[in-house]
Formats: C-alpha cells, sequence, structure tokens
C-alpha cells in the first residue's frame, strides 16, 4: 500500500485529516513525486528514493522548501514486518 503526503501551510507533514506514519520496525521507501508528471523525481537519472523507518523525518526532508502544489511524498512498506 502507498500513502501519499504534503506539507501543510505552516510546513508539517500530513495527508489531509489522516494520522501521520509513526516510526516502524518495518522499512519504507519514501519516494519524491512531481504531481505535473506523476513520476518519482530523478537526479542525474536515478529515482530520488530515501530508505527509512522513520517516515515522518524522510517526507519532512523530501518536501522541506518545495513547493507543495508540485510535490508530494509517497510512502510504501517494503516487505514484511519484522
Amino acid at each position: 500500500m502507498t500513502a501519499a503526503f504534503h506539507l501543510d501551510p505552516i510546513g508539517r507533514a500530513g495527508r489531509g485529516n489522516s494520522d501521520l506514519p509513526t516510526p516502524l520496525s518495518q522499512t519504507c521507501a519514501v519516494r519524491l513525486i512531481d504531481r505535473r508528471t506523476g513520476q518519482t523525481h530523478r537526479i542525474n537519472g536515478r529515482p530520488l528514493v530515501l530508505f527509512t523507518r522513520n517516515p515522518i523525518e524522510a517526507i519532512a526532508e523530501l518536501l522541506s522548501g518545495r513547493d507543495a502544489s508540485v510535490w508530494e511524498a509517497r510512502v510504501e512498506p517494503i516487505g514484511g514486518a519484522a
């Protein structure tokens, strides 16, 4: 399952009225997505993906200083729960 996130007007990560993900024992892939194309942002041709057990920090890092109308972060759990 994939979840999409954005920053609210004061810079907090969120997805509407839903709760934020909490630190997990399971690793997640967090991708920066261009809303205009629906594609993962690439740097030198490689997709920008952060692998983490704390998606809140990864989302904040990826969306920091970016226009929320253009960018979103998507979180995908990897493998089974530990």
